[in-house]
């Protein structure tokens, strides 16, 4: 999903993207102002309450983060909420413990509520006349009671059983104690394609009998529809990574490692570490003193210290923070490791003597050829 967003810049420490699914939302906007005739900013500022509802939600929950101690990494802002990128393993497994789940679950329906509960506290004491309950409940016509029923809507909406909604979140937790984690995912994503689509349809159909006369509710057919396709389409996102995920937890590192690479001793000069990585296609190089790896280090550290400080010695830049991998480890459990951590280079360890290495850059290059050669194994 993230390749479908745009970055808003980063937070306090936090890189917050938004989704381009809010452009759906604002060509929304613009066709409900047709209908009413009303200037074209109510529009935008129609779509930008609930922005700013969402807004609300994922603050919220990153309050919820740091009580627990929990580093954010990136938010993806999307219309029915925002998914949370952790920046180590260690948050991310804290995250899905069951109590911080439920606390992540209530938090951003509550802030929804607090707000809508003072945006109409503010209405019924400044504007009376206005009335709180009349139908649409969202129009630019009247855009603080918009405000009001958008963050209500949207606290409402995460009660809802469908990943990523709150509620979905909370189900794939308790199926996952019962099945596990790839059965219980898979279950989530279905349930949550199931009720988007019905609620795609709903839409349609309450459209259809107030266009025959039969009920009344147009206003809340648009919404419907709107809610269900983007319900349908996290689901269906999220099956997809299921399926990458599990095909990703049956390759090990043994499988994918690369075997031929070359590595620099904590002794080397940077001149030297600059001229080995100009004949290197590696970005990063294990750092190793005798059979021990003692750190890692990359090219454009390299090339970033001689330009700043001249020439030293690797030992003076390489990173010691690191993990191990062992040949039989699953490449799903580095990936998630890979990504959470920021690291870009795993060493493969065997007798405490490295054998291979796995980057990034070679992952992308390999998959494609080990899927063809178990292919052709199969044949």
């Amino acid at each position: 999903m993230r390749g479908w967003s745009f970055p808003l810049g980063r937070w306090m420490g936090v890189d917050l993207r938004i989704h381009s699914f809010f452009l759906l939302l604002l060509g929304l906007s613009m066709i409900s102002i047709g209908t009413v005739e009303v200037p074209v900013w109510r529009g935008i500022a129609l779509w930008l309450l609930l922005l700013c509802a969402v807004l609300v939600r994922e603050f919220a929950r990153g309050l919820v983060a740091a009580y627990y101690g929990l580093q954010v990494r990136s938010v993806l802002l999307l219309p029915i909420g925002g998914l949370f990128s952790f920046a180590n393993p260690d948050s991310t497994e804290r995250a899905a413990a069951g109590s911080v789940q439920y606390t992540f679950a209530l938090a951003g329906p509550m802030a929804n509520f607090a707000v809508a509960g003072m945006l109409a506290a503010l209405i019924a004491g400044s504007a009376p006349q206005v009335p709180l309950l009349a139908h649409p409940l969202v129009t630019p016509l009247h855009l603080m009671r918009s405000a009001a029923w958008l963050n209500v809507i949207l606290g409402l909406l995460n009660f809802i059983p469908a990943y990523p909604l709150d509620a979905g979140r909370l189900l794939r937790n308790s199926l996952q104690r019962q099945r596990g984690a790839a059965p219980a995912a898979r279950a989530a994503s279905g349930i949550g394609q199931m009720i988007g689509l019905g609620a795609v349809l709903a839409g349609i159909a309450l459209l259809v009998l107030h266009n025959n006369g039969s009920i009344p509710g147009a206003g809340l057919s648009p919404w419907l529809i709107m809610s269900g396709f983007f319900i349908f389409i996290s689901g269906q996102l999220e099956d997809q990574g299921n399926m990458f995920q599990s095909v990703v937890d049956t390759v090990t590192m043994r499988e994918v490692m690369l075997t031929e690479f070359s590595t620099m001793s904590p002794s080397d000069t940077l001149d030297d570490a600059l001229f080995k990585a100009v004949h290197s296609l590696q970005d990063e190089f294990p750092v190793v003193r005798g059979p021990n790896l003692v750190g890692v280090v990359s090219r454009q550290s390299i090339l970033e210290a001689l330009r700043s400080e001249g020439n030293g010695y690797v030992q003076s830049i390489m990173s010691r923070g690191f993990q191990v991998a062992q040949p039989g480890d699953s490449l799903g459990a580095i990936i998630r490791r890979m990504s959470g951590g920021r690291m870009s280079l795993v060493p493969v360890a065997e007798d405490e003597r490295i054998i291979g290495i796995v980057t990034l850059q070679n992952l992308m290059h390999s998959m494609a050829l080990l899927a063809e050669q178990r292919r052709l194994k199969r044949q």
